[in-house]
Formats: C-alpha cells, sequence, structure tokens
C-alpha cells in the first residue's frame, strides 16, 4: 500500500532553519508529482509547494525562502526551508498530488 512518511520537523528560532523529507513507498514515485501542505491551528490545510518532474510551484507565502527538490533514487521528496517566520508554525504534510494519499505530518515550530 501506499504510504508517505515525513521527518525533519521540529522547534526552532526565527530566521532558522529546517529541511523536511518524506519517503515515499507502494507508489512509482519518478513519475508522480509530490506536494508539500501545511495546517497551522484553527486554520484550513494550505498548499507549500510542489515538484513535477523538474517543475515546481510555491505559494507566494514562501517563496525564496522554501526549496522543494526530490531525490527520484531514494523515493524522497524534500523541503528545505530557511529565514522561518512564526507564522510559518504548522503540521507540514507530504501529498501524492492528485490522489489521496497524505503523510502523517511533521510538527515544525517556530519561536519568535
Amino acid at each position: 500500500q501506499v504510504q508517505l512518511v515525513e521527518s525533519g520537523g521540529g522547534l526552532v528560532q526565527a530566521g532558522g532553519s529546517l529541511r523536511l523529507s518524506c519517503v515515499a513507498s507502494g507508489i512509482l514515485f519518478a513519475f508522480n508529482g509530490m506536494g508539500w501542505y501545511r495546517q497551522a491551528p484553527g486554520k484550513q490545510r494550505e498548499f507549500v509547494a510542489s515538484i513535477r518532474g523538474g517543475s515546481t510551484n510555491y505559494a507566494d507565502s514562501v517563496k525564496g525562502r522554501f526549496t522543494i527538490s526530490r531525490d527520484n533514487a531514494k523515493n524522497t521528496v524534500y523541503l528545505q526551508m530557511i529565514s522561518l517566520k512564526p507564522e510559518d508554525t504548522a503540521v507540514y504534510y507530504c501529498h501524492k498530488e492528485g490522489s489521496i494519499y497524505w503523510g502523517q505530518g511533521t510538527q515544525v515550530t517556530v519561536s519568535s
């Protein structure tokens, strides 16, 4: 079955960096678009970034600070986050684009 497992979240001060990872299994990873989404307390889940082949897309709120990448040999998609802000605090989810499959989420907390 399809599994998406995120890791790399944590507590960081404003201005800091984190790298999230999502390892996928049960899918032909290289042929699938993958995305990162986030959900802050009391808010709806929102799009952060996606990657399909060599093409990437970002939410305006993270452009220039977050970078999505993938390693098809490792079935892994990454989200490098720099210059983190308190408003980036959320649970971050990995998603196989166009599917029902989501990871369990990893918490990112940015303190001011």
